[in-house]
């Protein structure tokens, strides 16, 4: 399975109850190799300016932004 995003892309992470997490966008940080879980679903490092720190989100989690920037 190939990644879908590239790193630079901004993206929306789904909002759940059981996670709390920035509302807005997202920047692609980096791609997680694919070997490094057994998933369906590719892994990226993601970031939003409203948090101070990088976060693991899957590729299922994510979609495409309207917004071209942060």
């Amino acid at each position: 399975m190939k990644h879908k995003f590239v790193v630079g892309q901004i993206v929306q992470l789904a909002q759940s109850p059981l996670l709390v997490a920035a509302v807005g966008a997202y920047e692609i940080r980096q791609q997680l190799p694919l070997s490094d879980v057994k998933t369906d679903s590719p892994r990226y490092r993601v970031k939003s300016l409203g948090e101070s720190f990088e976060r693991v989100a899957r590729e299922s989690e994510l979609t495409l932004s309207t917004s071209t920037r942060l």
